[in-house]
């Protein structure tokens, strides 16, 4: 064990001269968005790996490509507000809220913009593509064969993959970085192994590959639990079936065929449940009255509302405060 301890000792004070990331490229491009860039490990110029949070409002576009490094692969984690990567046409993807992808930047600048008047929020992890050689030299075929192409090919060329909704996992991994459940001095070993662990979602090809059916099938499912946080976060003001499609990747039609399938109601039926079943919730505390319920769920007209809440939850909502048995029929 002790002649082990000085390399053990080396590695950590390499990592501590890590503590404060972030080349002075990058720091000028964010400077004028003040705190809404956040290093929190690594700097790509020097060890090969970066990973940053990023939390701003504009009120103009903000040229994202200005931030890209040449020579670079990086993932982009996007939890809300609307970006894009590449040219228009096939070049070109778009991030929106809960999509995930990765761009491969050559020599040349990649163009790349933020939205005016969002609220972004997203974690980008970022590597040096001689940084990944290295580490990947001895296990290249194990590799998902299009980061491998960008790796090992001969051609160092520029690559907008396209976005897909982000797993649940990978959620519970963004979800934890801004606030790491470890001491201070603790935290740069922690966000190593979070690195590696995202290395591990994004680099590899699965080992048991999913037959296609298989991630078809998955990848409706995971759409669907985005829908129902998306209509769950604002049942006052919800969002256009379109504006959820754009949310999700993918078509409104395509959207409301996959949902139907998987819960066995409408969109719209769906959203009406949950604002009866939050309005019964208000009205059970005797702070709201029926009036105030209504409009807390987004309904103007409270006949509309008492037709509705009837329906869903089988009792007038002036007398459901008293009706103790009355079961929602789901």
């Amino acid at each position: 064990m002790k002649r082990n301890q000085p390399c053990i000792r080396l590695s950590i004070i390499r990592n501590l001269a890590v503590m404060n990331p972030g080349c002075a490229a990058e720091q000028h491009a964010w400077r004028e968005l003040k705190d809404g860039w956040r290093p929190l490990y690594g700097d790509v110029d020097k060890i090969g790996v970066a990973i940053e949070w990023h939390d701003f409002s504009t009120n103009h576009s903000f040229n994202w490509g200005r931030t890209f490094h040449p020579r670079s692969l990086e993932f982009c984690l996007n939890l809300s507000g609307h970006g894009a990567v590449g040219r228009d046409g096939r070049s070109r993807s778009d991030y929106f809220p809960g999509n995930s992808g990765y761009y491969a930047v050559a020599d040349e600048p990649l163009p790349a913009s933020r939205q005016a008047g969002d609220h972004h929020q997203f974690v980008t992890l970022e590597f040096s593509r001689e940084h990944l050689q290295r580490q990947f030299v001895q296990s290249e075929s194990d590799l998902e064969p299009e980061i491998r192409r960008i790796i090992f090919g001969d051609k160092n060329e520029t690559v907008v993959a396209p976005t897909r909704p982000m797993t649940i996992q990978q959620r519970g991994v963004v979800a934890s970085l801004a606030e790491p459940p470890v001491a201070k001095a603790a935290q740069i070993l922690w966000y190593q192994s979070k690195a590696l662990e995202l290395m591990a979602h994004f680099l590899f090809a699965p080992k048991d590959p999913e037959f296609f059916c298989m991630r078809h099938k998955r990848l409706a499912r995971e759409r669907v639990e985005r829908v129902k946080e998306v209509l769950a976060r604002d049942l006052a003001n919800p969002p256009t079936l379109e504006m959820i499609g754009q949310e999700v990747g993918c078509s409104p039609f395509y959207l409301s065929r996959i949902f139907s399938r998987e819960v066995g109601l409408t969109i719209p039926q769906y959203l009406r449940n949950l604002r009866m079943e939050r309005a019964a919730e208000l009205l059970r505390t005797g702070r709201y009255n029926v009036t105030e319920a209504a409009t807390e769920v987004g309904y103007s007209s409270l006949s509309h509302f008492s037709k509705a809440f009837c329906e869903t939850i089988g009792c007038c909502p002036v007398l459901y405060p008293v009706a103790k048995n009355v079961i929602l029929d789901r």
